[in-house]
């Protein structure tokens, strides 16, 4: 068993790419390419559940690692993977999200197919090697692949301005890859590796505030575009208005957890020092996000849209968790904060683990309720092939199934008690308050504006009053076939949903077992830091 525990993580990474393979040689045979690619996706899925249930928290620290292998030794880069209370349920979201999406797919997708699942398996394998690779090249080469398949999926599959957005998307997201990238070369040359845990542990630019600086902004550039933290977030809304169904999905639920991850895995260990001065901005930036992004969504008319915006808003509490978290992350920060506040030291301390669980916890449950809703979107769309709100109304007497998913998806995203989303807003503000209580505040503005969209522009405009059959006549079902009417949801778009609502649901309920990772892994960050400060 430990020798398959050294490979588990090798066999989720690699299986896409193989699944890949099969559907080129899978020839025209539609049908074989669909089947084929959801069943295989079963494979990492049932993996990253063994991941779940073999993650040993007394041991702690990385586990189920590869052991460093020599890639290319001129580089001294090394292939090593592994995971942890923070990387395990984002790989288990990820492969979860991305067999739901080719289940969805082969119901929806009807050009081009072999292409479309030979990238999307490729999409899978980059966004993986994100979350399990330990060294910096690994990290670096996964990221950028990533942006490929997305860029493509855009541009083909995507609507009436996909070039333009699927161009904006990959050059936004470039521009941060490329300041990255000199933040790397300088991380290695100031520590001699590209060990993203060996590098963290050398501290590099140590009381040079100006370098550390340096790098640790050319990383907050790469990792900001990708969130997307405002004010680097005008690429989402446009990706995500013209991406296919499972392309917006995959965007919102797993690419935009790639640059939140990066904030945890590298940046606060890595330069604790600079995430102290500059705490104050990331608390500012997240803040504003959540406040801002709302506002924004009550302005939208398209339905697609509106959600897009919905994501710079809620990523805005991860950045908001992080950056309190940040200001405590060096003795000085933490003693200077229990001053301000007139509180001990350890109950900073303790809201800075509270606000990193908070940041965590809407990372994994962003994913898989702006990826239910996303998925209903796409539900109504393929049927009246508009989103523009002031186009339906009523529709909660003729689609009641289609209403009931999307009351319990649109009331989880604003935090409604007894779902998901409550949880990740109440952590996040619970750690944030014990540490920046002015920026925390302001945030909660958010809280009521999402709830007015949701309400309002999403529950009232689309499915309440009277159905008027005059107010949209070009109905069709799935298929395409002309219909009088809306129809409710089929049976594979049921299946596709099931699994995210009952997510929504227990997690609402029993939140412990998913926050037990995520709280493991905070203290076990903030006490690596603290012994290295």
């Amino acid at each position: 068993m430990e020798s398959f525990d050294q490979l588990v993580l090798t066999i989720i990474l690699f299986w896409p790419l193989l699944a890949s393979i099969f559907v080129l040689l899978a020839g025209d045979n539609e049908k074989l390419i669909k089947t084929g690619s959801w069943v295989l996706s079963l494979l990492p899925l049932a993996l990253s559940i063994y991941l779940l249930f073999g993650y040993d928290f007394a041991a702690g620290g990385m586990q189920f690692d590869t052991g460093r292998i020599d890639w290319i030794p001129q580089l001294n880069a090394g292939y090593h993977l592994g995971v942890d209370g923070l990387s395990v349920p984002l790989v288990f979201l990820t492969t979860l999200l991305s067999t739901l999406s080719l289940y969805y797919s082969t119901g929806v997708i009807r050009t081009r197919v072999k292409e479309y699942f030979f990238l999307f398996h490729l999409l899978q394998m980059s966004m993986l090697g994100v979350f399990m690779a330990l060294d910096y090249v690994l990290f670096y080469v996964f990221w950028e692949i990533s942006l490929v398949p997305m860029y493509f999926l855009i541009g083909i599959w995507g609507g009436e301005n996909r070039n333009y957005a699927a161009i904006k998307f990959f050059i936004y997201t470039l521009v941060g890859s490329v300041a990255m990238l000199l933040a790397i070369l300088g991380t290695f040359l100031a520590t001699g590796t590209f060990d993203i845990l060996e590098a963290a542990a050398a501290q590099p630019f140590a009381g040079n505030l100006t370098l550390a600086s340096l790098a640790f902004w050319g990383f907050f550039l790469g990792f900001a575009f990708k969130v997307p933290s405002f004010p680097f977030h005008t690429w989402l809304p446009d990706a995500h208005t013209e991406a296919p169904t499972a392309g917006s999905v995959i965007l919102a639920g797993v690419l935009l957890k790639l640059g939140a991850y990066g904030l945890l895995r590298i940046m606060l260990p890595t330069f604790p020092e600079a995430a102290v001065y500059w705490a104050p901005w990331l608390m500012a930036l997240g803040a504003i996000a959540i406040v801002y992004g709302a506002f924004v969504c009550v302005a939208q008319m398209d339905l697609k849209r509106l959600i897009a915006y919905s994501s710079v808003s809620h990523m805005g509490y991860v950045v908001l968790g992080i950056g309190a978290a940040a200001s405590v992350l060096t003795p000085e920060g933490l003693q200077r904060v229990a001053d301000l506040l007139n509180l001990a030291p350890e109950a900073v301390q303790d809201s800075a683990a509270i606000a990193i669980n908070g940041a965590t916890l809407q990372m994994f449950n962003h994913g898989i309720i702006t990826g239910a809703l996303f998925f209903l979107v796409g539900i109504i769309y393929e049927r009246a092939h508009t989103r523009r709100l002031d186009a339906f109304g009523g529709l909660g007497a003729k689609t009641p199934y289609y209403y009931g998913l999307m009351m319990v998806a649109g009331f989880a995203s604003l935090g409604l008690p007894g779902l998901a989303g409550f949880w990740a807003e109440f952590f996040t503000f619970r750690g944030a308050f014990g540490i920046a209580p002015y920026w925390a505040a302001f945030g909660t503005i958010g809280i009521i504006i999402t709830a007015v969209y949701i309400l309002w522009r999403i529950i009232q405009n689309v499915f309440l009053g009277k159905y008027d059959p005059n107010r949209h006549t070009h109905w069709t079902t799935v298929d395409g076939k002309p219909v009088d009417g809306p129809t409710d949801v089929v049976f594979f778009e049921k299946v596709t949903l099931w699994p995210l609502i009952a997510g929504m649901i227990l997690i609402g309920i029993y939140p412990t077992p998913l926050v037990r990772y995520f709280n493991h892994s905070a203290r076990e960050l903030l006490a690596f830091i603290q012994n290295l400060t």
